[in-house]
């Protein structure tokens, strides 16, 4: 392992444009179209196997710049933007077609809305904030991940287990995309409230 990573570091070396966390992370971007053409021509298998490539990038992105301390402004905006359109996508494309309930879509869609505005209003407001995700939103992720390999498992598996564990997971998922959601808003009054006091 090491030595694979040295060799990917040695890599960005010679072509140091772009390092490969960075690459990394533009990749994935890049494989949200081809997975969301591989879902709507239900071509699940293939979707499942690039879905699953596709998030060995986000081990590999966050390993290699944490490792070889290759951490960069610009890794820093695309690493999460890769992470959102992602999930975004592939929830959405997943509700389309009927694979996923178009609530559970809706409230994951409107929890990263509501985030991403909350970071705008204090931007606006020049109010400091601290960008660490906090412990709930991290197994909201992982949920959110797991609640999309389920789905398309359950379409070659279908037979071994009863769907309704299917909706156990949907229903998981669903309280702990809320509950992040309230961790965040309530982390952006304290904000607001903290600022307001020292003015």
């Amino acid at each position: 392992m090491k030595l694979f990573l040295s060799g990917l570091i040695y890599a960005a070396e010679v072509f140091p444009i772009m390092n490969i966390p960075n690459f990394l992370s533009v990749l994935r971007i890049v494989m949200v179209p081809v997975i969301i053409i591989f879902l709507l021509q239900d071509m699940h298998f293939e979707a499942l196997i690039a879905f699953g490539i596709a998030g060995v990038t986000d081990v590999f992105d966050g390993l290699i710049a944490r490792a070889f301390n290759r951490k960069t402004a610009v890794g820093a905006f695309i690493d999460p933007l890769a992470d959102k359109l992602l999930l975004s996508s592939m929830y959405i494309t997943l509700a389309v077609i009927g694979l996923i309930p178009s609530w559970l879509t809706v409230l994951v869609i409107s929890r990263d809305f509501i985030i991403t505005l909350g970071i705008l209003v204090l931007y606006m407001m020049s109010i400091k904030y601290e960008m660490k995700p906090a412990f709930i939103s991290k197994v909201t992720t992982v949920l959110q991940i797991v609640t999309i390999l389920f789905a398309l498992l359950y379409q070659f598996i279908g037979h071994l287990i009863a769907y309704n564990w299917v909706v156990v997971f949907f229903w998981v998922t669903a309280a702990f995309t809320i509950a992040s959601g309230f961790v965040y808003i309530s982390r952006g009054i304290r904000y607001i409230n903290s600022a307001s006091a020292t003015s």
